[in-house]
């Protein structure tokens, strides 16, 4: 039964991100884990946590299988051990008083440790990207994503303190309790434009591929191609009154795969593009690296009269997607890994904060929007709008872009930004600072959104102390861990037959032990 509950668990918390996005379903899943786990020695935690995360993970990301079912695996079983540890420690502190404020932090320790290691980490499947669109969304703006994960590991321990047999009468209204505490503060928590500032028109040009447009030159080409084009198209619109005049223009991750700046045509077209329109783009593009082994993902502010000008390099890049990590010995054991993935991406080492038409975006590269340390970063660096440049065209017909457009949804609100997802075929999109859709494209199609937004100033709580947060909660969860194997080392009786036995008298001295 304990398996079950596990099992179900991992089901109940994958429904709660896209395409599902049912946060009931959430809190049920999390209920189920707990009340699994409570009771549990550390050594069946560990199990029951294993079984959760295998079940959950298998769901959330089977986006993957386009890549093959040894890539989805891997990524199972490398994320997998982070849930058992999970229910390891909690089964050692779920006996306390405390136990789910203590079960919070320590969700909150895995969640974070899950964004750091291996590689960088892999941050995909945090709690509270399942509450945009429900009132605890709020929480975000406040206290930042990471600790917003531990609220809804909150709601969840609420439940089974209202529904566990063993529970007593107190216990019961002390969940109700404290689980309508926990909304109804959401519901007072104001979101929106953090100290608001001027207009800005802007315009994302979602230029349509062929496949996945990354498959070989004449695809490569097509696909800037069609994003000169779309752009062109569009001026033309802005030249009759059609449509009004923007102030930016964003391009997809991935709009040029030719480097712009060593292919004259490519760097032309662009310039054309932007002369055209008569507002500067920013363009997703793969330029050179120092080596033929080596290139850089980078977004360009290109200006009309001046060419390329500031632009941002990726900082998080994707194992075995952006680089081969020990290229030397795994391409050895694996050659195809080699031959798909011929150049490693060079990492920028600068916040994805770039001047342009006289403000400032907060550029994040497909997904780096996952990664809170980035997301902060662009925004103390000064972005007044958020955006996500990204090319899911490998992953078109999946789950994998509603997840990620939920997750940018999510920033806008944490960050007090609007935010735009300028895609090559779809998810493009504009979301409010409240995490309210206001313009989508549609998928596989050439087409251009326009919408003046508002630009932010104002540094949010979450962002300003989202981080520090997360530390301090993680470290509660160690201290509360520590305190619970203390107490089992305490409570554990000595044997009689270990306890200091005086020496039989024999009537002569007989030498100490």
């Amino acid at each position: 039964m304990r398996l079950l509950g596990a099992g179900v668990g991992g089901v109940g918390v994958a429904f709660g991100f896209a395409p599902f996005e049912s946060f009931f379903a959430v809190v049920l899943g999390l209920a189920a884990l707990i009340a699994s786990i409570r009771g549990a020695t550390a050594r069946r935690g560990a199990l029951l946590g294993a079984v959760f995360g295998a079940v959950f993970l298998t769901i959330l990301v089977s986006w993957l299988h386009v890549l093959g079912i040894g890539v989805l695996a891997a990524l199972v079983l490398v994320s997998v051990p982070f849930y058992a540890a999970f229910g390891a420690v909690f089964a050692m502190v779920s006996g306390t008083r405390a136990w789910v404020l203590w079960g919070a932090c320590l969700w909150v320790g895995t969640e974070f440790l899950r964004s750091v290691v291996p590689f960088g980490g892999f941050a995909w499947g945090r709690l509270a990207f399942t509450t945009v669109g429900t009132p605890l969304d709020s929480y975000a703006r406040w206290l930042g994503v990471a600790a917003l994960s531990g609220v809804v590991f909150v709601l969840g321990g609420c439940l089974v303190l209202v529904l566990a047999r063993a529970s007593s009468a107190p216990v019961r209204v002390a969940g109700l309790v404290g689980a309508a505490v926990v909304v109804a503060a959401a519901l007072l928590l104001p979101t929106g434009v953090a100290d608001p500032g001027r207009n800005l028109q802007v315009a994302i040009v979602q230029g349509n591929v062929p496949g996945t447009g990354a498959n070989g030159g004449w695809e490569q080409r097509q696909v800037l191609d069609n994003h000169v084009a779309t752009t062109i198209a569009y001026a033309q619109q802005v030249s009759t009154g059609a449509t009004p005049q923007p102030d930016v223009v964003l391009w997809p991750e991935n709009a040029s795969d030719i480097d712009p700046l060593t292919d004259t045509s490519a760097g032309s077209d662009i310039s054309a593009a932007a002369q055209a329109v008569g507002a500067p783009i920013l363009v997703g593009a793969i330029l050179d690296g120092p080596t033929a082994a080596t290139a850089q993902n980078v977004g360009i502010a290109w200006d009309p009269r001046d060419g390329a000008g500031d632009r941002y390099v990726k900082r998080h890049l994707v194992p075995f997607g952006e680089y081969v990590p020990f290229r030397s010995v795994v391409t050895k054991v694996l050659p195809y890994v080699g031959r798909e993935i011929p150049r490693d991406m060079l990492a920028g080492d600068s916040p994805g904060a770039v001047p342009i038409a006289g403000t400032v975006l907060g550029d994040m590269m497909c997904f780096d929007v996952v990664f809170d340390p980035l997301a902060r970063d662009v925004v103390r660096g000064g972005a007044q709008l958020l955006v996500v440049q990204t090319n899911n065209a490998t992953y078109t017909g999946t789950s994998q872009p509603e997840q990620q457009w939920q997750i940018a949804r999510m920033r806008a609100i944490e960050a007090g930004r609007q935010i735009a997802v300028p895609s090559t075929n779809g998810i493009s999109a504009i979301a409010d600072a409240d995490g309210d859709v206001v313009a989508r494209a549609q998928s596989g199609v050439a087409q251009v959104l326009t919408e003046q937004i508002t630009t932010g100033h104002g540094i949010t709580w979450g962002i300003r102390a989202g981080g520090y947060l997360e530390y301090a909660l993680t470290a509660v969860g160690v201290i509360a861990l520590l305190a619970a194997v203390r107490r089992r080392h305490r409570k554990v009786p000595i044997p009689l037959d270990h306890a200091a036995q005086p020496a039989p008298s024999t009537g002569r001295a007989t030498a100490s032990a």
